[in-house]
This record gives structure tokens, sequence and C-alpha cells, in this order.
């Protein structure tokens, strides 16, 4: 198991002025070297096929702990995360769970096309990230 791997996706693997997820990946990379983000290896950004490719990542010359391996894919936005999500359950038949995280509890985040075992899993999520946020916050009045 270890310390998940990470990609912070965005449409090129390089740093672009131009394409602010670009700066965005390499700012959330930054932060994780400083200590400032935890819990996982960070590497971005990724594009997806040398994020989950180990070929493609070779072939583009791309290294590292993350390229070619992620086991953790963060999306730059809501619609990026909505297609990437429903590409894997409709075409690769992956099970899926959607948690939006960043308010004070975790929201779940299901389409009506899901499934029950993507409703359950979604709501599973929500409530192993509610614990974590419990255990790791102050309470507060």
């Amino acid at each position: 198991l270890g310390t998940p791997r990470v990609a912070i996706l965005s449409a090129v693997e390089t740093i672009n002025p131009k394409i602010p997820s670009t700066i965005e990946a390499a700012a959330l990379c930054k932060m994780a070297e400083r200590g400032q983000i935890l819990g996982g290896l960070l590497d971005g950004p990724l594009a997806l096929d040398n994020a989950i490719s180990l070929e493609a990542a070779t072939i583009k010359g791309i290294g590292g702990a993350v390229a070619g391996r992620a086991q953790v894919l963060v999306v730059p936005d809501l619609e990026a995360g909505n297609m990437l999500a429903k590409n894997l359950s409709f075409l690769a038949g992956a099970d899926a769970a959607g948690v939006v995280v960043g308010a004070r509890v975790p929201i779940t985040l299901t389409s009506r096309a899901d499934n029950v075992r993507t409703r359950m899993a979604s709501c599973a999520v929500a409530a192993l990230f509610a614990h974590h946020l419990a255990q790791t916050r102050p309470v507060t009045s």
C-alpha cells in the first residue's frame, strides 16, 4: 500500500503560463515539497496518459514515482472531473465515489445515473473523510 501516488492532471505535462491548471499543479507540488500538503506523493502537471500509463510516460521522457503509476487523479475543475469519472464508469466499468471537500463537511456528489454501489461508495468516502476531519480539526461552537 504505502503512500498514495497522486497525479495533478492538466492537458499537458509541462508548465505553461497560458494554461492555469499547469501553474496550479506546480504550486501544489511545491507545497507538498515544503510539507504543506501531507499524505501523498504528488507530481504534476501530468496529462492523463502519462499519469496512468508507464509506457506513455517513458515515451515522453517523464520519470518519477508517480508518472505512469498514479493511484489518485486530481482534476483541475468540476467539468474535467465529471467527464473523467463518467468515462471511467461507462467505458471502463470502474466503480466510483464522488465527494466534494473544502466545505465544513464532505458533500457526496453523485449523478442521477449512478448505481447503488456508487452512491454507497460516495457515502462511505464522505463518512471516512468526516471522521478524519473530526480527528484533525479543533471543536468549535
